[in-house]
């Protein structure tokens, strides 16, 4: 039995154990009060250096912080591949005493950042979320693109800053490091120095101030920033403003000589639970009255009859209408409208590059007075064959005036005006939607399209290689669909002894392809042939390409069978070419005249001539008679990985021979003409 223990030890461990528990409880206070919110907490804030860097800015003080993470599914071992769900704010203060205009803030993520959600801002490039970030993002300030300055606000610091929430996933970085950015910049307006950014722990600011040595253009007389010029730009004016709905006019203006749009679908997303009541000059794909019954907006405007509304969707699909409705007094009726979404370059038809309807809009609160007017964001817009565009967020500019109706000199200007502007973007490899196929007369074999230039669909790549050089092919090979040509490619691969590969490389997966073959090469010039195939159900009406060449531009001679021209800036070194009255229709391919024979392309086929006393040093033995860049109704083509090559049974340059050039565009016409008495 254990003895028992004395008094005066029991005494003390009792005294201990009270000592410990007031100490927990003190501890416990102090920290209830460092947490209260009080004075001390204000103190304290007041200390962080990025607090004092902001007090001693006179610009525009943008600060990032990295607010927590927490590991996400899947747990891996490989900790650069471990996803994290991460939350941050950012903020941007104009502690000038002039007003900030149509804010930009650039951060530079660098650690595979995909942003999930995003609040008091949107991405500038109009990405749908969730976005891939990992080389950076612009953001720009919505429903705040400006700011105001303190002496006009008070401090009132809801008008002078916005911040930022931010919420994604990164990857990598083990704890306790601190996944930052590289770099935080303001990047609109121009004119501001920014520093490199200071960071503490999980902190990063900059104070951007004024670039004094920066020129600023020619002073706008408004208080609005100036329109940008772009490849394609849309213009949302609101023409008339009521408390609970406004009327609003789109005009999309195409710049780019070029590009085009067929059969254009425009959409954007109601940020601010907005919906189109009715509509003039185009319509939306779904018309969903009926159905807006159960929306949000039938729950308040309980009063309003939804079975005329036009569409209540988040991200409604907008259309143009057909030639035929152009008159029509309830659908039509609105300048530069129905034109089946057919947007040409303004260098073919200035009429047509332009296009424009109007909307009724109702909004939602708390948006229920005259001057709260908020543009939809993140404008997309596709066409049928066409350029792929990345466009902005809407941007404030100087009201639109429009010249009196009635024809008096005096004119109205909009209620407010917003500015989209887009730009063409090179595609994506193996996103194409039409290629290219080189041949020569001093090679037998054509470099066909690469494989999937167009893309692969998943079910195409179970039985052919997606990732497998296209087979050389016989010239013929070229005027029969990519379904019927692994015979003759086989064959050609026989007679050439080249080995076959198993599976055999996939299609190009291309609707339109474009042969360029060199057809001679003399002392005097050389000449190519260019001809379009459309291997689609779908007709281009008055389509058009464009051909960039290298240094040898500078010899271009003649088009025979299209219409060509030279380019200036900043298209130099490029041919455009378009159909010849009669002959602006490619045709789409047909089926074959006798029965069990290929279906048949439609094509078109125009002879280029080049002079070589222009361009001397040209050497088209060393493959420079190609192309540099080749585009079709504004999309860029793919190009070959590869030319052709000068085979042993090379032919030697002859004396001058231009006659030959005419002889061969001679027969390009007699084959046109043939092809057209057939129609």
């Amino acid at each position: 039995m254990a003895a028992p223990v004395p008094l005066r030890r029991r005494w003390r461990q009792a005294l201990l154990a009270v000592v410990a528990l007031l100490a927990v409880v003190v501890t416990a206070a102090v920290a209830q009060d460092y947490n209260d919110g009080g004075g001390d907490d204000e103190e304290d804030e007041k200390k962080k250096p990025q607090y004092k860097a902001q007090e001693s800015c006179n610009g525009v003080f943008l600060q990032y912080t990295f607010m927590e993470r927490a590991k996400e599914y899947p747990h891996l071992k490989n900790a650069s591949a471990q996803p994290y769900a991460f939350k941050a704010t950012a903020s941007v203060l104009n502690t000038m005493s002039e007003d900030l205009k149509a804010w930009q803030m650039f951060v530079g993520f660098q650690h595979k950042e995909i942003l999930v959600s995003v609040g008091g801002a949107v991405l500038l490039d109009g990405s749908d979320l969730p976005a891939n970030v990992s080389g950076g993002v612009t953001f720009a300030g919505y429903p705040m693109a400006d700011l105001l300055n303190s002496i006009d606000t008070a401090g009132d610091l809801s008008l002078i800053e916005s911040k930022i929430e931010i919420t994604g996933t990164q990857f990598g970085v083990k704890a306790p490091g601190k996944p930052m950015p590289k770099t935080i910049k303001l990047t609109n307006p121009a004119g501001f120095r920014c520093p490199a950014p200071t960071r503490k722990d999980s902190v990063m600011y900059a104070c951007c101030v004024k670039d004094r040595k920066f020129k600023a253009k020619k002073a706008n007389s408004t208080r609005y920033v100036a329109r940008q010029k772009a490849d394609l730009t849309f213009a949302y004016d609101v023409l008339q403003a009521n408390a609970n709905s406004y009327m609003a006019q789109v005009t999309i203006d195409n710049w780019s000589p070029i590009s085009r749009l067929d059969n254009w679908n425009l959409t954007w997303e109601w940020k601010r639970g907005e919906f189109i009541y009715s509509m003039k000059g185009a319509y939306t794909l779904l018309k969903e009255g009926p159905a807006c019954v159960y929306s949000p907006a039938a729950g308040y405007y309980k009063d309003l009859d939804f079975t005329p509304v036009y569409n209540c969707e988040k991200r409604p699909v907008i259309v143009d209408l057909p030639p035929e409705r152009e008159k029509d007094k309830d659908v039509g009726n609105v300048p530069f409208c129905c034109k089946n979404g057919t947007l040409l370059p303004p260098t073919m038809d200035p009429s047509k590059s332009r296009a424009m309807f109007q909307m009724q809009v109702f909004k939602m609160p708390p948006d229920l007075n005259r001057t709260a007017l908020y543009p939809p964001q993140g404008w997309k817009i596709s066409g049928k064959l066409n350029p792929q565009y990345k466009c902005g967020q809407p941007i404030r500019v100087s009201p639109q005036e429009f010249p009196d109706p009635t024809g008096l000199l005096s004119s109205t200007p909009a209620v407010a005006s917003w500015q989209v502007a887009c730009n063409i973007t090179r595609p994506k490899k193996r996103a194409s939607k039409c290629c290219v196929s080189f041949s020569a007369f001093y090679n037998d074999s054509v470099v066909p399209c690469n494989t999937c230039a167009c893309g692969c669909g998943s079910d195409a790549t179970a039985t052919c290689d997606p990732d497998r050089r296209a087979l050389l092919l016989p010239p013929e090979a070229l005027l029969i669909p990519f379904e019927n040509r692994t015979a003759k490619a086989r064959a050609w691969a026989k007679i050439k002894h080249w080995r076959v590969p198993n599976p055999m490389p996939c299609a190009d997966g291309c609707g339109l392809s474009i042969n360029w073959h060199v057809i001679n090469n003399y002392k005097s010039g050389w000449a190519v042939r260019m001809t379009i195939f459309n291997w689609q159900d779908y007709t281009f009406k008055d389509w058009f390409a464009a051909v960039t060449m290298g240094d040898h531009y500078s010899g271009f001679e003649n088009v025979y069978s299209f219409n060509g021209t030279r380019m200036g800036a900043p298209f130099n070194n490029t041919i455009f070419m378009q159909g010849v009255p009669g002959l602006a229709y490619l045709d789409p391919i047909t089926d074959a005249s006798t029965p069990g024979e290929f279906r048949v392309p439609g094509k078109q086929q125009s002879v280029i001539s080049f002079k070589r006393k222009d361009a001397p040093n040209v050497n088209i033995a060393k493959g420079e008679g190609f192309p540099k860049r080749v585009y079709f109704d504004g999309e860029e083509c793919a190009l070959p990985d590869t030319i052709p090559k000068v085979s042993g049974a090379r032919r030697r340059a002859g004396k001058p021979s231009l006659g030959q050039v005419a002889v061969a565009a001679a027969l390009v016409v007699v084959v046109a003409l043939v092809d057209s008495l057939r129609l």
